[in-house]
């Protein structure tokens, strides 16, 4: 049985073509794995978020064996995630490797609603030829995911450089004045390059369910894979 305190959301599938995602920082290990029990018996997939190391070793071992669980992004996958497009893949790009938890956090978003990522890691403006490198194959994506932290001039960067749309993620990454990514939700807010749009700081979650909204969504409804 469901607990009372929770209330799925089982039709956000039909609304958005988004499935909706069970975000795990604040929930107990015993939360989580009565709504993981719950769409099991549902035959339901999921896409938990923010589910660190503790909890996830928290969840029932019959749980744990089964989910598709990834320690770099904090997310697990229950059941089968959507089929892959081919046809819609989403860039992932990342100013240093510190901001691959909240890159690969968008990846597995991808993945779990069917669409196809390519990741680019570690091409910060503090060595631009990496970039400069791999601007021929940005511009093949229609969507560009691009996290950074620090002063976040990699999305300005990139924005001044090719023509699809441009999804930046500030991250907590940085020393002192960084201030946890708010420097860098700053200077994207602040970016002359025109049409840049942000995310919260380390939502990669988001940033996906954002490029999967321009993109249109899904081309086919799933059936019923999403809870809350």
């Amino acid at each position: 049985m469901t607990p009372p305190d929770f209330l799925l959301d089982t039709r956000r599938d039909e609304r958005l073509r988004l499935s909706e995602a069970i975000f795990c920082a604040g929930k107990s290990p015993a939360q989580i794995g009565a709504i993981v029990a719950h769409a099991e018996e549902r035959g339901l997939s999921l896409l938990l978020t923010r589910l660190d190391e503790a909890r996830f070793a928290g969840l029932p071992p019959h749980q744990r064996e089964v989910l598709d669980y990834d320690s770099l992004s904090a997310t697990a996958i229950w059941g089968q995630p959507h089929p892959i497009d081919a046809k819609t893949r989403v860039a992932i790009v990342t100013a240093g490797t510190s901001d691959v938890p909240v890159a690969r956090e968008a990846a597995r978003t991808l993945l779990f609603e069917g669409f196809g990522s390519e990741e680019i890691v570690d091409v910060g403006v503090a060595g631009l030829w990496r970039l400069l490198r791999r601007v021929d194959e940005l511009r093949t994506f229609p969507v560009v995911i691009v996290a950074a932290g620090m002063d976040a001039a990699l999305p300005s960067v990139i924005g001044g450089l090719i023509g699809g749309l441009i999804i930046a993620v500030p991250t907590s990454v940085g020393y002192g004045v960084a201030a946890g990514g708010q420097t860098a939700l700053n200077a994207i807010l602040a970016s002359c390059a025109p049409g840049i749009v942000t995310v919260n700081i380390d939502n990669g979650y988001g940033a996906a369910c954002a490029a999967m909204r321009a993109l249109g969504g899904r081309t086919t409804k799933g059936e019923d894979h999403g809870t809350s």
